[in-house]
């Protein structure tokens, strides 16, 4: 009788034992994922790129999608991420200086185009240049962006439309949206005529239409640039920064819009 209860205790250790191992390795291995936080307008690109990334390595990329002020003021909190791909310099700037990021590995990865959508099938026709008339096409809806005071395609918005002289028209029929996502999504449904995002935002969905492109000397370069967070340890965050910035990663990024990023001064 004790050969058998001491059997039965000798599994019951070898099983605590067991499932121990499993709670202390999982963590282990989610802590293995390379944690990207990235602009809302690279959602669908940087998706793939993780596809494609977990096919040649095996390493598992988990990614946020916001607007990349949300996303900088996560990480300044001490959100828990190994790369920030912001849709403007500033952004990226900000934490810079804060000593968030890895400085070495800093990189202007992209660029894009500021595009006026209308709900699908759209005949608006704005005129985008000096003295043009957004507002007024508008009526009385709202024309949907980011938040001109942080969310960075708001504030391209801006500065087009004060380089075009149509700000003042413009502002106070403002949605100021979240994320340029979330401009994009209300122009989608009809809740906006009219709204302003990047070009590669317009490509992704099927219920908008491109009915003006803002002249590229109009508004500054759109940059998207990329860097390591300085409290990242995980060693497979630089091998997929490098994979990103590669010949196919880049393939991957103009499939979905994105250009080169511009020669700055």
């Amino acid at each position: 009788m004790f050969g058998v209860r001491k059997r039965a205790m000798t599994r019951l250790v070898s099983a605590a034992v067991l499932g121990v191992g499993l709670m202390v390795s999982a963590p282990a291995a989610m802590a293995q994922d390379v944690l990207v936080m990235a602009a809302a307008s690279t959602k669908n690109a940087v998706e793939k790129l993780a596809v494609q990334f977990k096919a040649r390595t095996g390493t598992t990329v988990t990614s946020s999608f916001a607007a990349s002020s949300a996303l900088a003021k996560q990480i300044e909190n001490g959100a828990p991420a190994d790369l920030f791909i912001s849709a403007d310099l500033d952004w990226m700037d900000y934490l810079q200086k804060k000593d968030l990021i890895k400085v070495d590995s800093r990189v202007n990865l992209l660029g894009n185009d500021l595009v006026a959508i209308g709900p699908k099938g759209s005949t608006l026709k704005p005129t985008l240049t000096r003295g043009g008339d957004l507002a007024a096409l508008a009526g009385d809806g709202r024309i949907a962006t980011g938040d001109p005071s942080n969310v960075p395609v708001g504030k391209y918005a801006k500065a087009v439309l004060e380089t075009l002289g149509q700000w003042e028209a413009v502002e106070p029929k403002l949605a100021r949206a979240d994320s340029v996502r979330a401009a994009l999504a209300l122009v989608s449904r009809g809740e906006a005529p009219l709204g302003i995002v990047y070009a590669t935002d317009a490509a992704v969905d099927p219920g908008v239409t491109v009915v003006g492109v803002f002249p590229q000397d109009s508004y500054p370069p759109i940059v998207y640039p990329a860097a390591l967070v300085a409290t990242s340890k995980n060693s497979h965050a630089a091998s997929f920064l490098d994979y990103v910035k590669s010949q196919d990663g880049m393939a991957v990024w103009k499939e979905f819009g994105f250009v080169p990023a511009p020669k700055l001064p």
